[in-house]
């Protein structure tokens, strides 16, 4: 029996990789060196590696012949006398090694634990606490224990860790990478998935459902109620959690108790940009739901898309960049080595708008890159709508180093198409085959150009990539849009992923250059962020193969009615945006009628006056009238001018849009 536990401990041993700064401070702790702490305090999600560590404590006191005593916080009940009795012999015994592991199962007796029974510890006793909360602040604001104290997070494995960790468990190295790409550095994770063979000789290994059931129940534990299991469910999915994305996702019930429970969770880093999960969490959670209910995870991924859509329409636009980099996040691919999306930050390139000192350096960069036909071009364009340029610097820098454009036109120019043999393309396409309406215009990335010419991924591309698509979250009317690229082969299959097709091939200067499309009014955006977001839907085709014939019967899909009617009352008290509501293309207009702005605020100040058939319904229309239509500064201020509290108005509010949108939906009478 004596020999078994030595081949235990020799093989824990062995399987302990990393965790170089821990041991050296353990290590320290039994050496009995005058400047180490005598309380050591490890700290991280569950299977992050503490009770590792607490093993490696326990065999090296041992092996230095110090007695250990162990005690687990799951049997203490909270309860300070089974604390005392179980570490008694270190109150009477000098250099006992004091192990306290789960101590998260009693965090109640931290406070007991500091300014009680340590303080009655035997001389040159040391303690080492593990548990999954951090200690409180009290350890280092005390100038006593500020000394004698230190807390050790723990944080996840490196990639060359996790190799070596599965190299200790016989995983082969062709097998490896992806139990690493799985694991996100979680030792727990990485152990569970390497006792799972392939299912076949060759086959790419996946994490089964036994295997994931496992690490939920390790990793996250019970959760309180279904609501805190689904706001885990939006923080699986969205780069980083703040507290109106959870609210947009999951309704106004509980979102504030909710976000408060996510912060204190051992692993949830809370940031200032707002909460992620741990690696290990994040891709359990992940391909727990997707493995247990993939409707349910197609519709957290659809819901966290439009939440982001929303925070990118709200945002400035300096922080708009920021917003779509988080939007992203959604769409990247693990499994793809050449993935062209990238939802990292870039903080050494400036985005901005061109100045005029800016103009021979763009002229230069389209020289080298495309040749002088293009440059000729690019000229034009700078002359014509010079605001549609935005440049690229190295943060420090004055000098461009890359540029783009983005046009907006409203009607066919002779001149733009004599310039401009893509321009040309594109009106000649846009007039064959979806004719704009009125107050409609058309948006084209004309150009994206960096050193060294050709589309290749790069930061510099990436931040080009991210300024087309919060152009196109964030117009308004908007109808088609356009994005030109040179390497059609490198880009084509993501956009056509993104619904977005080839529709034209120009030759400029001997340059082919190819334009991609899509029609918005086949697809709103609104619809389009769901439905790429939805794993299980093939792209969706927009651009037309005829021109659209319009007519009473014309309906937008419920989605983007919902959005629109949303978007109507918003901008109620703004006439240039509410002017280019989807709204106006909805059977609440009457086809070429001569003033469609009036006729859609006819249309909703009826249907918010046909609401009033009940009591129900006079406290819908007064929430709605009184906060878009009589418009307080505040939701906070409607409510009290109609005399309810905050989380009444909110519950009225919520149920008067749904009726709002109901009685929009309904046929005319003379329909």
């Amino acid at each position: 029996m004596v020999g078994l536990v030595d081949r235990l401990a020799e093989a824990r041993a062995g399987a302990l990789v990393g965790r170089e700064r821990e041991r050296g401070v353990l290590d320290r702790m039994l050496s009995g060196a005058r400047d180490a702490p005598l309380v050591a305090y490890l700290h991280g999600p569950g299977g992050i590696g503490k009770s590792s560590l607490v093993r490696y404590a326990a065999r090296q006191a041992e092996l230095a012949g110090r007695r250990v005593v162990r005690v687990d916080g799951r049997f203490l009940d909270a309860d300070p006398r089974r604390l005392e009795e179980a570490a008694a012999a270190a109150c009477v015994e000098s250099g006992v090694v004091l192990l306290i592991d789960t101590f998260e199962q009693c965090q109640p007796l931290e406070a007991w634990l500091r300014e009680s029974f340590l303080l009655r510890l035997a001389d040159r006793v040391i303690v080492v606490v593990a548990g999954r909360t951090a200690p409180d602040a009290e350890w280092s604001l005390d100038p006593g224990w500020a000394q004698l104290f230190t807390a050790l997070p723990m944080r996840s494995l490196d990639p060359a860790e996790s190799d070596a960790l599965l190299a200790a468990r016989g995983v082969p190295a062709e097998q490896r990478g992806a139990f690493v790409a799985f694991a996100g550095g979680s030792p727990l994770a990485l152990s569970l998935a390497a006792s799972v063979p392939p299912a076949a000789p060759g086959a790419p290994w996946e994490p089964t459902g036994d295997t994931l059931t496992s690490l939920v129940e390790r990793l996250v534990g019970d959760l309180p109620s279904a609501v805190h299991r689904r706001a885990l469910e939006v923080v699986a999915q969205a780069y980083v959690t703040r507290e109106p994305l959870l609210r947009a996702v999951l309704g106004d019930e509980d979102t504030h108790m909710v976000f408060s429970w996510l912060r204190q969770l051992p692993y949830i880093e809370v940031t200032p940009e707002g909460l992620y999960p741990h690696d290990a969490v994040r891709a359990t959670l992940e391909a727990d739901l997707r493995w247990r209910d993939p409707e349910r995870y197609d519709d957290v991924r659809a819901r966290v898309s439009l939440a982001g859509l929303q925070a990118v329409r709200s945002a400035t636009a300096d922080d708009a960049l920021l917003r779509i980099a988080e939007w992203m996040f959604l769409f990247r691919d693990h499994d793809r080595p050449d993935n062209l999306y990238d939802h990292r930050k870039h903080p050494h390139i400036e985005d901005a708008l061109l100045r005029p000192d800016d103009v021979p350096s763009v002229l230069r960069m389209a020289e080298e890159a495309e040749g002088p036909a293009s440059a000729a071009v690019v000229a034009y364009w700078l002359r014509r709508q010079p605001e549609a340029f935005r440049v690229h610097r190295y943060t420090g820098s004055t000098t461009p180093v890359s540029f783009m454009a983005i046009l907006r036109l409203e009607a066919a120019l002779p001149e733009d198409r004599a310039v401009d043999p893509v321009i040309a393309a594109v009106w000649d396409l846009v007039e064959r085959a979806a004719p704009l309406g009125a107050g409609e215009h058309l948006g084209i990335r004309r150009f994206a150009v960096q050193p060294g010419g050709r589309q290749r991924p790069s930061p510099l591309m990436e931040l080009s990539s991210r300024r087309t698509i919060a152009e196109e979250m964030r117009s308004h009317g908007r109808a088609v849009t356009f994005t030109v690229f040179e390497d059609a082969d490198r880009w084509g299959r993501y956009l056509a992923e993104a619904g977005i097709q080839e529709v034209a091939a120009v030759d400029v200067g001997g340059l082919r250059q190819h334009v991609f499309g899509r029609d918005w009014r086949q697809q709103p955006v609104e619809e389009w962020v769901q439905h790429w977001a939805r794993t299980a839907l093939a792209p969706l085709t927009t651009w037309p193969a005829t021109a659209p014939v319009r007519g009473p019967g014309d309906q937008l899909p419920r989605a983007a009615f919902e959005e629109g009617v949303l978007e109507a009352l918003r901008t109620w008290h703004t006439p240039r945006e509410f002017a280019t509501s989807v709204l106006v293309r909805s059977h609440l207009v009457a086809p070429g009628s001569p003033d469609p702005v009036a006729e859609l605020r006819g249309a909703i100040t009826t249907a918010l006056d046909a609401i009033q058939t009940d009591p129900a319904g006079v406290k819908a229309h007064e929430a709605l009238t009184t906060t878009y239509i009589t418009a307080p500064r505040t939701h906070k201020a409607a409510a009290r001018r109609l005399g309810v509290p905050y989380g009444t108005y909110r519950r009225h509010l919520a149920l008067a849009k749904e009726r709002l949108i109901e009685q929009l939906l309904r046929p005319s009478p003379e329909g």
